[in-house]
């Protein structure tokens, strides 16, 4: 048996990560940390791919943060931003990256290593990565460390000292890396990507299709960082002037993060904080698309529910945004009185109910009015529904209550037979009027009513009152075991109203809810529920807006293009027609016929010119 032949190299990484002694194995490691930035050795990529994966695997380990690793990863990206011959020698553009993301890796959860991160220098280096010097993929990593070292009250002011910087950066990356990475990347031909993204991508695994899915990944991860660290700077209460850009704000509800990042509250989450104070409260309220955003995702499967009626109920508290906020959110939030919880959060429609009825006393009375007439009646409906009618329920016999339920089921079976015949509208006021005779504890018969009534709604194009109906109906069901045909058409509802996040949320709930009540085998999901799915995941893909922009820009290019040719031919045509009147003989009669041929010439390119494109 051969044994392998000793290590000819000096400090050698791997040789002393098998160093049996222990402090012997310190001090070589240590040392090894402080000669890496200064040597050209190609197995750097290999030494550095070592320590990333243990950074991944023991990022609580304090070994390699107590012997200089974050001195040494700083100096290597600074080395790579300034040095470009060494940058593009070997495999040494993969180390930015790499020490970018060990950097991260150390300092996510633990503030003393964050606090040794910013005292060896790594805020420099990794702004510099984060500004752009390199590309999308050192920004994600950088923004990420940046993110991390942010996050922790000891290194905040570190990284506070770049604020203004931050701040635009972050706003800028947020807004436009989906544009980039699908202009850099995927939007690229296969032989065109830079090869060493794809091998960060893919780690030297997988084809086409995984290198299309992790940097769709990746790119709502840039996005989502960016966003967590305007956050770190807005739950303290700074630059929140810069942050309220009207622009960014309006953005700012369609972050979503993707489906490949739903750990993440991403636009959302911002909007939450910058509702928890007073200049984040106004501006907000000042731009109606935001509202309504937050209303749409308040009345939608969206994991991030409770936050958009968390942000509803901030600005409904505060005086000086309430009156603006219930002229648009007021007939969205009455949809949402019954709900009894939402995840761990109870009497959550309660809390609703009290918000919007605060002062309703003075609108009831004439004290105060409202501009919108719809959220007048929407607040009078919900006084109705919470105080008159349940004083009447309290009123009302065992025996009234019984006439009440059977006079009820007569009713919805009028309202089915004209509903099958066709006769949609006036099945829709039978379920309207069964609604009104209904008590509130038939909590299973209202459901049935209002997701029947739905279905008209839906049928007769009105988009808006089904998505209130199916709200009602999933609100009185509970989230735990929502309505499924009521989740169904509200989706509809959604995708009639062109919101095809909503709809693909609620459609995506509506299988899990079959899946889980079906208890044979072979469970199929609907070809309808499939088609929806399919339709709503191509409008919501990450880079649906940036392909439809670059390809704009790409019409738009070509139009201009083809505008400057035909302009550099009207030139060339009056350069000509100069050149010929230079040279045409001195003949009186034959100038007078030349002229008169050109006027006319002349007319028609003059016409020509004015009928052309813009």
């Amino acid at each position: 048996m051969h044994s392998e032949p000793p290590c000819s190299k000096l400090n050698c990484f791997f040789c002393t990560m098998n160093e049996p002694d222990p402090s012997l194995r310190r001090a070589k490691l240590g040392q090894c940390f402080k000669e890496m930035p200064l040597r050209d050795d190609q197995e750097h990529v290999l030494v550095l791919s070592g320590l990333w994966n243990i950074s991944m695997t023991q990022p609580e380990d304090p070994e390699f943060p107590s012997l200089g690793i974050f001195e040494c990863m700083a100096k290597l990206i600074r080395r790579g931003i300034t040095d470009q011959n060494w940058l593009l020698r070997g495999q040494n553009i993969y180390i930015p990256y790499y020490a970018a993301h060990i950097i991260g890796s150390y300092t996510m959860d633990n503030p003393q290593f964050a606090e040794k991160a910013v005292l060896s220098g790594v805020i420099p280096p990794l702004m510099e990565l984060f500004s752009g010097k390199m590309s999308w993929v050192e920004q994600r990593v950088a923004v990420r460390a940046l993110g991390h070292l942010a996050s922790h009250e000891k290194t905040f002011e570190a990284v506070a000292v770049h604020e203004v910087e931050i701040i635009s950066w972050a706003m800028e990356v947020a807004s436009n890396c989906l544009e980039v990475v699908f202009k850099e990347f995927v939007g690229l031909k296969a032989r065109k990507r830079p090869k060493y993204h794809c091998e960060l991508l893919t780690r030297g695994h997988g084809g086409l299709q995984l290198q299309l899915r992790k940097a769709e990944e990746w790119a709502s991860q840039l996005q989502c960082w960016s966003l967590y660290l305007l956050n770190c700077f807005a739950c303290r209460d700074r630059s929140l002037d810069l942050i309220c850009n009207q622009e960014f704000l309006n953005n700012l509800c369609g972050m979503w993060g993707g489906l490949l990042n739903l750990t993440s509250p991403a636009g959302i989450g911002l909007l939450t904080t910058l509702c928890s104070y007073k200049t984040g409260r106004e501006n907000v309220t000042k731009l109606r698309q935001v509202v309504e955003s937050l209303c749409n995702v308040s009345r939608s499967s969206d994991d991030w529910q409770n936050m958009a009626i968390d942000c509803l109920l901030l600005l409904l508290k505060d005086p000086e945004t309430r009156y603006e906020v219930i002229e648009i959110a007021a007939s969205s939030l009455v949809d949402l009185v019954e709900l009894r919880s939402l995840g761990e959060r109870k009497m959550v429609g309660e809390t609703i109910a009290q918000a919007l009825l605060q002062d309703y006393c003075k609108i009831k009375y004439g004290f105060l009015k409202l501009k919108s007439k719809e959220a007048e009646k929407s607040l009078e409906e919900l006084w109705e529904l919470k105080v008159e009618k349940i004083k009447r329920d309290k009123l009302m016999s065992e025996q009234e209550l019984k006439e009440r339920q059977v006079l009820i089921g007569e009713l919805k079976k009028q309202g089915n037979q004209k509903f099958w015949s066709g006769k949609i509208e006036r099945a829709c006021k039978i379920y309207s009027e069964a609604l009104e005779l209904c008590p509130l504890n038939l909590r299973k018969e209202r459901i049935v009513l209002y997701s029947n009534r739905a279905q008209c709604h839906l049928l007769l194009k009105n988009p808006a009152a089904a998505v209130s109906d199916t709200t009602r109906a999933l609100c009185l069901s509970g989230t735990v075991n929502p309505h499924s045909k009521s989740l169904w058409r509200r989706s509809q509802a959604y995708d009639m109203k062109g919101l095809a996040k909503e709809s693909l949320m609620d459609c995506l709930t509506f299988i899990n809810t079959r899946i889980k009540y079906d208890h044979t085998k072979r469970v199929r999901i609907p070809y309808y529920a499939a088609r929806m799915i399919n339709k709503q995941m191509n409008s919501t893909w990450l880079f649906a807006n940036a392909k439809s922009k670059l390809c704009v820009k790409k019409e738009k290019s070509a139009h201009e293009y083809e505008s400057k040719e035909k302009y550099q031919l009207q030139e060339t045509m009056v350069r000509l027609m100069d050149a010929k009147d230079k040279s045409f003989p001195e003949d009186p009669k034959a100038e007078m016929r030349w002229k008169k041929k050109m006027g006319k010439y002349g007319r028609r390119e003059k016409n020509i010119i004015q009928s052309g494109p813009d």
